[in-house]
């Protein structure tokens, strides 16, 4: 199960990354993939909005993570982009993040793998000529049952 949008505008991005926010009842797992400079961390600065967060949205590329609670919700965004080893996630305790109502944006998975957990959603953004194209995929149940509410 899949969507894809193209989002012409920075504001159609946040606001449909607000809106796939709004859709998770509780926790989940997002790995955000796409190139630098494709609009991870503003996506995840859209979604933090669309759950009320009104400060500054910081990219966590140096500390690895960026702890928020909004409305008594525990997210965290994680930068994987510097990352040199998986193993080095063991030293932040990476697995004690990941908890039923914890919801985790994660930039450059893939770098943190094999000790990530499995995502409920993998949004792939790809940088168009004029705008964003994003296709979101269910990767999980909870995934599933995100992805169909929007649909």
């Amino acid at each position: 199960m899949s969507l894809i949008k193209y989002l012409a505008t920075e504001e159609e991005v946040l606001q449909f990354a607000a809106q796939i926010a709004k859709a998770i009842p509780d926790g989940a797992i997002l790995f955000l993939h796409g190139p630098l400079g494709a609009g991870k961390t503003t996506f995840t600065r859209g979604f933090l909005r669309g759950l009320g967060f009104q400060h500054k949205v910081k990219s966590p590329t140096y500390t690895l993570v960026e702890p928020y609670d909004i409305a008594g919700r525990p997210i965290f965004h994680f930068d994987f982009y510097r990352l040199r080893d998986a193993q080095e996630l063991e030293h932040i305790g990476i697995h004690e993040y990941f908890f039923p109502s914890s919801i985790c944006l994660i930039e450059w998975a893939e770098k943190g793998m094999p000790l990530l957990p499995v995502a409920d959603l993998d949004c792939y953004i790809e940088v168009m000529e004029t705008g964003r194209k994003m296709r979101i995929e269910a990767a999980s149940e909870r995934g599933r049952a995100i992805l169909g509410s929007l649909l």
